[in-house]
């Protein structure tokens, strides 16, 4: 069943949209505020995220910006009282794939959801693409691991930095290369971070964890995939 997340602080707005997108047969999660549906954005994969702009503790606007920096490709539809141009290219400057302004029909809203599901799955049935990386099925557009016939929970940063390290197959990879592309500059994680990352992921790739024979560490530099 589709996976919808409404990040919506007004109870009535937030309420109607649920009760109409679940009589359409979506399975509906919801957060009162920004703070709250980041967390949740980070924590779960949805197949669409309805987000209001105007919201206590953290507006939509940082809410897409921290999710799209996250890794987070799950189409995004911003609600917002505000109809000025500049609203609507901020908003989808930071990410989002719709705009919405309030007051709106909800046949309408319904109509938009519908239209960039069918486009997401349009793309990732042309895409998708598994690749086999130790014991794990891996299709990175989609955010999908598999391990024989179970889905594996990964975080965003996880696929990323197996993305990048698949990416960059069978060369050496060092840590700093890895908080640069996967982190940036505005963050400041410690090596230390990456490494915790990797064990993590050996442990869902190896067959022996503490013996790998695919993401090898290479000392005093960093890592290497060898596939």
């Amino acid at each position: 069943m589709t996976k919808i997340l409404i990040v919506e602080d007004e109870p009535n707005m937030r309420l109607g949209l649920k009760d109409n997108l679940e009589f359409e047969g979506y399975n509906i999660e919801i957060a009162e505020n920004g703070e709250d549906g980041l967390n949740k954005i980070l924590d779960n994969n949805y197949d669409l995220i309805i987000l209001d702009v105007m919201m206590p503790k953290m507006s939509g606007f940082d809410v897409c910006r921290n999710a799209r920096k996250s890794g987070v490709t799950t189409p995004i539809i911003l609600l917002t009282a505000k109809g000025e141009e500049i609203d609507k290219v901020l908003g989808l400057e930071l990410g989002a794939d719709d705009y919405v302004t309030k007051p709106f029909s909800v046949r309408e809203l319904i109509a938009r959801v519908k239209a960039i599901l069918r486009r997401s799955e349009n793309i990732l049935s042309a895409e998708s693409k598994l690749i086999k990386i130790g014991k794990l099925e891996v299709d990175f557009n989609g955010y999908i691991a598999v391990s024989g016939k179970k889905d594996v929970q990964m975080s965003h940063k996880e696929f990323e930095i197996l993305h990048y390290l698949w990416k960059k197959r069978n060369t050496t990879v060092s840590r700093d290369d890895l908080l640069t592309e996967i982190w940036g500059y505005d963050e400041t994680p410690t090596t230390r971070t990456v490494d915790n990352f990797i064990l993590k992921l050996r442990q869902k790739i190896e067959s022996d964890p503490k013996h790998s024979k695919i993401i090898l560490t290479v000392h005093g530099v960093g890592y290497k995939m060898v596939l």
